[in-house]
């Protein structure tokens, strides 16, 4: 969400960019390296008679070799080693080490929050500098001496990590058909041609996990998720148009050039993993439209979610929330809400196959997993290690929403979203476990659940095929499945929580509120949602 696989206190680089927030800097501090750890520095330590080699860590000039593994934490580049505390590539070591010996005194041309990586570090010198320092790079680091053993330890964990990885992508590579072999008993490889229609489940690693009902009416609190900017579009809220509701986003936010095989498995007959009489190509045609429509219809982008992880609500902020009334704090959460939700109105039109359901399915299933979906998505902008989530633009923890009244479903989404962190997801698996979550023939009262079925089993088996292929762990599947059913708890806990406010304060939700979320959320199971023509 944070993916968002997130990047944790040790350095684990996701296939994504990821916020970095000050909290997540602070932690990594405490296992960076305060040592300037390349040749040159070796070579004054064994002069000085420092023993360098530990009893369990591997000799020094091999673990400098092995740390090249690690890539540049300031600009993803490939490192060549520990220079002034941090693993850096020859390029940001130098850049730093100018710096320091000009007491240069840079300046940025926009709003200092520029993204540095590999292709843009050159672009600011001050966000570039920012970063080293706020990622522990400094003169006084070669004065440390030798690294204490929880240092080296931590690091020596790191490397094996990230060699691992390698061994394993490269295992995957050579070797997908014997993985996925030892995935599937023979006994479940053939009934995975078609999904158990009476059982309504769905197949993950071997087993068959049972999907959990869903609930129609309810839904997660996504005012949790992303707050409103004012550089973004508003869209429309009078109501879930989907013939004619204008898009978010005029101009696409990732330009994605198709990858060719997204699932590459040549190795397999199309009908041993796919359902029945879908083949390979096909459920690869539909990941990628899932991707695709996921990255273009998120409020934030990654590289926008990594720069606004440097703001923060500050003290005096978390006191004007708790100040506020509570039916004052619902209404503006009420049209944080809404806003979120249009994005995934938009993010369900753009999914292959949704659009040519009958719109009483359409409606359905955005009624009852529209908000499931944001709760899904919050992860992106959760920071797992001190629990904040962005809010109207700044990073902010649970004391913000002391005011709403329901301490309990507050600190159930927030566990939600430190559980889904937990996975590590990449951007490609939240969007195709939203679009799984969403798409469900578990939600009652559907005309046509046959069809609905059918897109279904295509988007799971794509979520299965893209997550055995990025995680060792063979239950994180079953896993991410077995947090639906916290899903769907949230969402009643929401409804109640709802009504219970509606009962004191009936004005504010009838005038104030925004009428899809009255729509979305009323307590009255018969009630309908209107279309504008």
């Amino acid at each position: 969400m944070l993916q968002e696989g997130h990047k944790d206190h040790q350095g684990h680089q996701p296939p994504e960019p990821l916020p970095v927030h000050p909290a997540i800097i602070q932690k990594a501090r405490s296992v960076q390296v305060h040592q300037s750890w390349d040749r040159e520095t070796e070579k004054q330590l064994l002069s000085q008679g420092h023993q360098t080699v530990c009893v369990f860590s591997p000799p020094l000039s091999l673990f400098t070799a092995q740390i090249e593994v690690i890539p540049c934490k300031i600009c993803g580049d490939k490192s060549s080693g520990i220079h002034y505390g941090v693993i850096t590539c020859e390029g940001c070591k130098g850049f730093f080490r100018r710096s320091q010996q000009n007491n240069a005194a840079y300046s940025c041309p926009r709003q200092r929050n520029c993204l540095i990586d590999r292709t843009n570090r050159n672009r600011c010198q001050h966000c570039r500098l920012q970063k080293c320092l706020a990622l522990g790079m400094s003169r006084d680091a070669v004065k440390f001496g030798r690294m204490s053993k929880k240092q080296r330890d931590s690091l020596y964990a790191e490397v094996q990590k990230h060699q691992q990885r390698i061994l394993n992508e490269r295992q995957q590579q050579t070797g997908e058909a014997e993985a996925l072999a030892r995935v599937y008993s023979s006994s479940l490889t053939n009934g995975l041609n078609t999904l158990n229609h009476e059982i309504g489940g769905t197949y993950a690693n071997g087993h068959v996990i049972e999907l959990p009902k869903g609930q129609v009416n309810g839904g997660a609190p996504g005012g949790y998720y992303h707050g409103m900017d004012s550089t973004q579009p508003s869209p429309d809220q009078s109501g879930l148009d989907m013939a004619g509701m204008k898009h978010i986003k005029q101009e696409p936010v990732y330009d994605l050039t198709p990858v060719t095989n997204l699932f590459n498995y040549s190795s397999y007959q199309d009908s041993q993993l796919a359902p029945s009489n879908v083949s390979m190509g096909e459920l690869d045609r539909i990941a990628q439209n899932i991707i695709k429509s996921h990255l273009e219809t998120c409020q934030y982008t990654a590289d926008e979610l990594q720069q606004l992880a440097w703001q923060t609500h500050s003290y005096d902020d978390i006191k004007m929330y708790q100040s506020k009334t509570r039916d004052m704090l619902w209404q503006q959460c009420a049209i944080q809400i809404t806003h979120a939700i249009q994005y995934v109105v938009e993010f369900a039109k753009r999914i292959s196959g949704f659009m040519e359901l009958c719109q009483n399915d359409q409606i359905l299933l955005l009624k009852s997993g529209c908000l499931e979906v944001v709760l899904v998505r919050m992860c992106r902008a959760f920071n797992p290690l001190n629990n904040t989530v962005l809010f109207e633009g700044k990073y902010g923890g649970m004391q913000m929403f002391k005011a709403l009244g329901c301490d309990d479903l507050v600190s159930a989404v927030f566990d939600f979203a430190k559980s889904l962190c937990s996975l590590q997801l990449t951007e490609e698996e939240i969007a195709l476990f939203s679009a799984a979550v969403l798409i469900s023939t578990d939600r009652p009262w559907l005309m046509e659940p046959r069809k609905v079925q059918k897109l279904q089993e295509k988007i799971y088996f794509a979520l299965q095929h893209i997550m055995q292929k990025n995680h060792m762990d063979e239950d994180t599947l079953a896993k991410l499945i077995g947090r639906i059913p916290t899903l769907s708890a949230l969402c009643t806990l929401h409804t109640e929580e709802l009504q219970a406010f509606q009962q004191l304060h009936p004005e504010t939700v009838n005038v104030l509120f925004p009428p899809l979320y009255k729509e979305l959320f009323n307590p009255d199971p018969n009630a309908a949602i209107t279309i504008p023509k």
